[in-house]
């Protein structure tokens, strides 16, 4: 007669505690057998999965119906997001980024050419009517920072839609302003809903890889710092022939033109997004049980009261706590903030040759000619740095700081364009052409800090370059704003006659600084890495990804349950993807945790 004793012969993993880790998973259980010897007195105790031991914590998800959803990978539709557009489409999207950018800034220089116009018809003084690219400048330094992490959750194309069409709407109250306080408010507005650079940085992040990005870099900098000097240069014709409003409309009819690029031309390319689009796709096709990143959050765990107070504060979090974007942010912000109150002599240093208002205007050429020559001389500094990165993939320093390298050349120009130029503008007969050559090497140290500045940000921040470059950003803009006021009289009352030359002078004394900063920078920056907690998270995770960029780190994207063990089994499903389901078993809450100190 067979015996009744029920034998676990269907399974043989039960009963086998040699049997792989991984099979014994599956089945729901965990084996755990003491260290004793036999003779000791040891006895073997198997648990179930639902009957944990008194002391151990068993964690549970705030939805209990995500636990057996699968999770999409990069790894697993990495031929479906930004990084493997096609060339060709990658450069049409930063094409229109590239418009995008120079547009923003081309509002904030474009309304000083308005000044003498609004004063006379709202009766205000010059130094009133500045404030309406004070108050602009200040609150566009805030809209950077405000815009930006949402852009990281949301998306880049909703957040950069939003932001062109807000900052449209409020150049009308502006446009058709019936007394001063309309014009200020309507500056206010402008400003506040200007996304700025950060995200358009970030879509960077999105399309390259952090060995590729450079040249992108570089094509968007040079767009950001070439506005500034586009206002002026059609400001000088508009201000000569035209009313102050046509400053404002020119504004809005450029703003429309590439809004509707945007809207026409760029899609999605946040790869969180683009998975959640991805994973839904493939559920509709197949029926595959595979969901994307922000889907397996419930809505009110992403978008509740504290989750939008820490996407909001993220970017300052980042500023005042990460030694890299403090450091580098204060560099670039301080460098803008000196070339702004530059640029406020121009119409000062050529009025002593009688320039006309046209040709003041024009006056900004050999500044914007500094930025092209900068912005070519990057390229073979780049291709030197790619072989330099490959020749050395496991120095850090080769990967991170060298992407300094050109800065340490360029950025004397800054004290040496300044210093020259403040002796080259007494007027007649001194020949202005003097001056505007000292402009050149003004802008090529201006371009050369912020490209390289934003570079190593976006390399060491990836996912998150909008959140840090915010903070760069926001330095920038906020220095400048809070200058525009004192800026003329600075250069107007200090010292008799060369009161000019005595200005500049100071601001070239200053700029000297700045530039034995770049080289601290370089020689400490591995010490400043070390030193920024959430730098030195992404690094790491970008080395166990296979030196791939990360989406998302668990740190910032969430707090819930589902997304942070989701997370925890990334890397091993990158590696074998066929133990899949049993890594999603592993997720399991009925199951003990990893490391609950139980032994198997």
């Amino acid at each position: 007669m067979a015996s009744t004793d029920r034998q676990p012969t269907s399974n043989p993993t039960r009963s086998d505690p040699a049997a792989p880790i991984e099979a014994r998973e599956e089945n729901g259980e965990w084996e755990k057998a003491s260290t004793m010897a036999p003779g000791d007195g040891a006895h073997r105790m198997t648990e179930h999965v639902g009957q944990p031991a008194p002391e151990q914590k068993v964690e549970h998800d705030s939805d209990p119906e995500t636990f057996d959803k699968i999770e999409i990978t990069e790894e697993d539709c990495y031929d479906e997001l930004g990084y493997s557009f096609p060339t060709w489409r990658k450069w049409t999207i930063l094409t229109v980024i590239f418009l995008v950018q120079l547009s923003m800034n081309f509002n904030t220089s474009l309304y000083s050419n308005g000044l003498t116009g609004i004063s006379e018809e709202f009766n205000v003084s010059l130094q009133a009517a500045r404030c309406g690219a004070m108050i602009f400048l200040v609150l566009y330094a805030f809209g950077c920072e405000l815009w930006a992490p949402w852009s990281e959750e949301i998306g880049r194309w909703p957040i950069l839609q939003a932001s062109l069409t807000l900052v449209n709407i409020w150049q009308l109250p502006v446009a058709l302003a019936p007394n001063f306080a309309s014009l200020m408010v309507g500056r206010a507005l402008g400003g506040l809903s200007s996304a700025g650079g950060s995200v358009t940085l970030g879509m960077i992040a999105d399309m390259w890889e952090s060995d590729d990005q450079q040249y992108a870099v570089a094509y968007v900098v040079f767009s950001s710092v070439f506005g500034s000097v586009l206002g002026p240069i059609v400001g000088g014709f508009v201000e000569q022939w035209l009313a102050w409003r046509w400053t404002i409309w020119i504004q809005l009819i450029f703003g429309g033109f590439v809004q509707a690029c945007h809207f026409f031309l760029v899609p999605e390319t946040r790869s969180t997004i683009l998975m959640d689009r991805i994973a839904k796709k493939r559920r509709k096709a197949t029926g595959e049980n595979i969901w994307g990143p922000n889907e397996l959050e419930p809505f009110k765990d992403r978008f509740s009261a504290s989750e939008i107070m820490i996407t909001w504060i993220r970017p300052f979090k980042m500023f005042l706590t990460e030694p890299i974007v403090l450091t580098l942010s204060l560099l670039s912000g301080f460098s803008d903030a000196l070339i702004f109150m530059f640029i406020q002599s121009f119409s000062l240093v050529y009025d002593q040759w009688n320039f006309a208002i046209f040709a003041v205007g024009l006056s900004f050429i050999p500044l914007g000619l500094g930025y092209a020559i900068a912005w070519i001389s990057f390229i073979p500094a780049i291709r030197r740095n790619v072989k330099e990165r490959k020749a050395k993939p496991g120095d850090e320093k080769a990967q991170y700081e060298s992407r300094l390298w050109w800065l340490l050349w360029t950025a004397p120009c800054l004290p040496i364009g300044l210093f020259g130029f403040a002796w080259t503008i007494q007027g007649p007969p001194i020949h202005w052409i003097g001056s505007m050559v000292f402009a050149v090497l003004v802008g090529i140290a201006n371009y050369a800090i912020y490209m390289a500045t934003i570079d190593y940000m976006i390399c060491a921040y990836g996912p998150y370059s909008a959140s840090a470059t915010g903070g760069n950003g926001w330095s920038r803009d906020f220095l400048a704003g809070v200058l525009t006021i004192p800026a003329t009289p600075f250069m107007s009352n200090i010292g008799g006659r060369y009161h000019l030359d005595y200005a500049v002078t100071i601001l070239a004394c200053i700029s000297t600084l700045l530039v034995m900063a770049v080289y601290v920078i370089y020689w400490y920056g591995p010490t400043l890495r070390k030193r920024s907690p959430f730098a030195q998270s992404l690094a790491d995770a970008r080395a166990d990804n296979l030196g791939r960029s990360l989406s998302y780190l668990p740190s910032v994207s969430g707090t819930s349950d589902s997304r942070r063990l989701s997370r925890a089994s990334t890397n091993a499903s990158r590696e074998v993807n066929s133990r899949r389901q049993s890594q999603v078993d592993l997720r399991r809450h009925s199951l003990p945790r990893m490391g609950s100190g139980i032994t198997r």
